[in-house]
């Protein structure tokens, strides 16, 4: 039995200090937007109530699919890898990247250097993405949809050399009778898509699952709790969302913060594989099981 814990959007907050020299470009409409709106639907209290409980599951392996900062300052990035330092250490967490942590030209360079193995693993030549790090029969397979992008635009990118190494890496891991647990930020499923924050390569990405199969495909970036699947190989993969784990309760359209726990096994040439839904509800100050379901 392995465990593994998905936790996604974390926008740490409250803002650090902000010089008007940062409020270029695309900083400045996200800095409004924080101020007018977002401050008071994400906040650290509930982040820290969250995670306490999540560490309390002892999970085997944590996966974050992104969003960690709000404008990607490096003040921002300092804290993010602060924060992942806190919540376990690099072999027994993933992060892949999000928007918001490649805000801006550079910023995501500027992540890998600070977070470092938390954005590390195998690889099939020098490109950061996908990586793989594997547990036991666990193989957690990170993407990256971050890409800066202009103002009013959250869109992510999959591009076709990132669809060419992840095809390999499903195959190989599948050879080997890996679990496949594929992250991206962005969701992959044309039910989630816009033009404004989908994301560009959605096609691809699952034209690739399609021919090469995986078992699991996890992503945040919606704040939504959700459940759909795209086509696989040999059966229709899951594709599961969760909200964001900084969204206080009231916000008016986020769900209340969520973490989700799967519990994954082997059961003769198949998986068994159970997810518990944990977070708030809109009324009540619990943290509660909110759902469990068999996905195999």
């Amino acid at each position: 039995m392995i465990t593994l814990a998905h936790i996604s959007d974390i926008h740490l907050s409250p803002m650090p200090e902000v010089a008007l020299r940062d409020l270029l470009g695309k900083r400045l409409t996200g800095f409004l937007n924080w101020k007018l709106k977002r401050h008071g639907e994400l906040n650290s209290e509930t982040l820290a109530r969250l995670v306490a409980h999540m560490q309390g599951q002892n999970a085997d392996f944590t996966a974050v699919t992104g969003d960690m900062t709000n404008l990607a300052l490096d003040s921002e990035v300092v804290r993010a890898g602060d924060w992942l330092r806190a919540l376990g250490s690099a072999d027994r967490i993933a992060v892949c990247p999000g928007n918001h942590d490649a805000y801006v030209p550079g910023a995501l360079e500027t992540a890998q250097k600070d977070w470092g193995d938390y954005l590390k693993g195998e690889t099939l030549d020098s490109a950061a993405f996908p990586f793989v790090r594997r547990v036991g029969e666990l193989a957690i397979i990170s993407c990256s949809s971050a890409v800066p992008t202009r103002p009013f635009l959250a869109i992510g990118r999959f591009d076709e050399k990132q669809a060419d190494r992840l095809g390999r890496i499903l195959k190989a891991m599948g050879d080997a009778g890996y679990f496949r647990t594929v992250l991206i930020h962005h969701p992959p499923n044309a039910e989630l898509q816009h033009p404004s924050f989908g994301l560009k390569g959605h096609k691809l990405f699952r034209q690739v699952i399609a021919e090469h199969g995986a078992e699991l495909i996890l992503h945040g970036h919606t704040h939504r709790s959700s459940i759909h699947s795209i086509p696989g190989k040999n059966h229709e993969v899951p594709v599961v969302g969760v909200a964001a784990a900084s969204a206080a309760q009231g916000g008016t359209l986020d769900d209340p913060a969520r973490y989700n726990l799967f519990r994954i096994e082997k059961s003769g040439e198949g998986w068994t594989c159970t997810m518990r839904e944990y977070g708030f509800q809109r009324l009540g100050s619990d943290i509660v099981m909110r759902l469990q379901m068999r996905i195999y």
